[in-house]
């Protein structure tokens, strides 16, 4: 039998590619021949054709209405909501086989497809997307908004807050005029602009993968903060980004300290260029070099990250006394361990100040550049050198040294851990957690877990191009075009190349991923690798000594990533391929 299944969510998103996956497979067994049409936000659909139409014995689709029903007039057709499909697939095609009619379209009160409906009377829509390393989910997460809003009705305009700074800022006018405004960051920005505007609050992975319902619930369910209120969203949400507060916070701190650490560890691997020890001597280039980068960069990178930390939980009051707790943790000892906690002492001893102490009107002005950074400032630093300082130096230094002295055998296993961390949500959480732990080492000099870390973070996106290029004949002409992109991002060090794969087909691409990022974790860690910059992927290369040694790290991401890659190849079915848009 000759079938054509369409699916369609209202949400656009994951459910769709399921469905039609489990339907093709349980059309498979059966011994149907299938053309699979898929409406969803992740890809632009692929209509089936007029041919396959007219020779179809069987129009079976999973959604609220028909998409373009015209196209099927008088074909046997079976339609009913996406979540029949779901369960069992097998007794859907079944039930749809007895039980399909001649289609009439004037039926249908929906004659548009679902990928392209939009909302009659559009409402002014602004947003702002911002993630922590500022590179790839920034603008991922803007273009699905911009693409959705378009696709509603809804005039949109995203600002992106990246690594080079804000771009496309909004203009006063625009945040005037809109009706609601999306914040979809995971470090914190300044909301002070939007004052009195109605906002909501997501992260930039949710406004990435739901865009459409990112949209429609901010315009349900956006409110004016006032401070005190509660961040805008819905109930899920809400509980999500209190339970993400101090990731977001300690994320934040990260995003600031990131420039001061690749700048610190590029001009460190300059120094080398001249020999590893020719900056003991005074006066000369070199020496100058590590001055800069080891010696200010480097030293600066606890306080920044403590003080931003502070930033983020208590705006400006807690940048001076985040800072000081952070350089009397790099001058204890503590490290970037002892940062974190400096930060987020900082940060809550500060509000409270801000939130409790009620001072009279005529000295209220000072509280801000006289109270709190007193009050705050002498809690956390006496905290710091009498209860938090010596014991977070000792587990700092015992970390160390175990770092420095592990066995081939726990340089494997921790290696291994992660990479496999690093490949498991590409950009989510775990892949930050680790990310955060390799950057926080290089505080104390601690070189080999970053190069690890970055190595096993180039596998996905390079496997997903490798794997496009292998079997080109299991993908689409839109698949090998975003594993042509997906290429370039992996060398650039950008996991989210894979996300596009990754969301269509998340059972085989994880832990294909996970298995090569943990392979080349490891044999980063074996090889004794070590990574002077926590960012630019192949191109820290270009630097002398950023890297080394440079063939066997080499060697490490070349072995993960033909491991992903031809793996998925083996893995992948053919067929009817999903069309995924290329990421520019």
């Amino acid at each position: 039998m000759n079938a054509i299944l369409i699916t369609a969510c209202p949400s656009g998103m994951a459910t769709t590619f399921l469905a039609a996956r489990r339907l093709e497979q349980a059309a498979e067994r059966l011994g149907w021949k299938t053309h699979v049409e898929m409406h969803g936000e992740l890809a632009p659909v692929q209509p089936v054709s007029a041919e396959a139409i007219a020779a179809a014995d069987l129009v079976i689709v999973a959604a609220d209405h028909v998409p373009d029903p015209q196209r099927f007039k008088d074909k046997r057709l079976y339609r009913a909501p996406i979540d029949q499909a779901l369960p069992d697939p097998g007794g859907f095609l079944e039930r749809a086989r007895r039980e399909a009619e001649a289609f009439v379209p004037g039926g249908e009160t929906h004659a548009t497809p679902v990928s392209s409906s939009g909302a009659a009377g559009g409402r002014p829509i602004v947003a702002v997307t911002a993630c922590p390393t500022g590179v790839a989910h920034t603008f991922m997460a803007a273009e699905a908004l911009s693409e959705a809003g378009k696709s509603l009705g809804h005039p949109m305009r995203v600002e992106t807050q990246g690594s080079v700074g804000a771009q496309d800022q909004l203009t006063d006018e625009e945040i005037r005029d809109a009706e609601v405004v999306i914040l979809a960051c995971d470090i914190e920005v300044d909301p002070t602009r939007f004052a009195g505007k109605r906002i909501y609050r997501t992260s930039t992975g949710s406004a990435l993968k739901r865009p459409r319902p990112t949209i429609e619930a901010a315009l349900a369910e956006a409110a004016v903060e006032d401070g005190s209120a509660a961040p805008a969203g819905s109930g899920e949400a809400r509980k999500s980004l209190k339970e993400k507060g101090v990731y977001k916070h300690l994320l934040t701190g990260v995003s600031f300290m990131l420039p001061m650490v690749v700048a610190g560890g590029l001009l460190i691997a300059l120094s080398f260029v001249f020999g590893i020890e020719a900056f003991q001597e005074e006066g000369t280039l070199p020496a100058a070099l590590m001055q800069i980068g080891g010696g200010t960069a480097f030293a600066l990178m606890v306080p920044v990250l403590a003080g931003y930390i502070a930033y983020s939980i208590a705006d400006r009051p807690g940048i001076a006394p985040g800072m000081i707790g952070g350089m009397l943790a790099s001058e204890i000892g503590a490290g970037f361990i002892g940062g974190i906690l400096a930060g987020f002492l900082a940060g809550y001893v500060a509000k409270a100040v801000t939130r409790h102490v009620k001072l009279p009107a005529s000295v209220e002005s000072l509280k801000p550049i006289l109270i709190i950074p007193l009050v705050a400032s002498l809690v956390t630093g006496l905290t710091m050198i009498y209860v938090v300082g010596e014991p977070v130096a000792a587990i700092l230094s015992g970390l160390t040294t175990f770092l420095e002295n592990m066995g081939s055998t726990n340089a494997l296993l921790l290696g291994g851990l992660l990479g496999a961390m690093m490949c498991f949500d590409m950009g989510g959480p775990v892949n930050k957690a680790a990310y955060t732990f390799g950057v926080g080492l290089l505080a104390s000099e601690t070189y080999a877990p970053m190069a690890a870390i970055m190595a096993a973070g180039m596998v996905p996106a390079i496997g997903m191009g490798i794997s496009s290029f292998v079997a080109k004949s299991k993908f689409s002409e839109p698949e090998r075009e975003a594993g042509k992109a997906s290429f370039v991002l992996g060398f650039c060090f950008i996991s989210e190349g894979a996300i596009p794969f990754a969301a269509k087909d998340p059972l085989r691409v994880i832990p294909v991923s996970m298995i090569g990022g943990a392979i080349t974790g490891a044999l980063s860690m074996l090889f004794g690798a070590k990574l002077m910059a926590p960012h630019g992927g192949i191109f820290v290369l270009l630097i002398p000594n950023a890297i080394t040694p440079v063939l066997l790290y080499l060697a490490a991401i070349v072995a993960g990533s033909l491991i992903t890659g031809l793996g998925y190849a083996a893995l992948k079915r053919g067929g009817q391929a999903v069309a995924v848009e290329a990421i520019g």
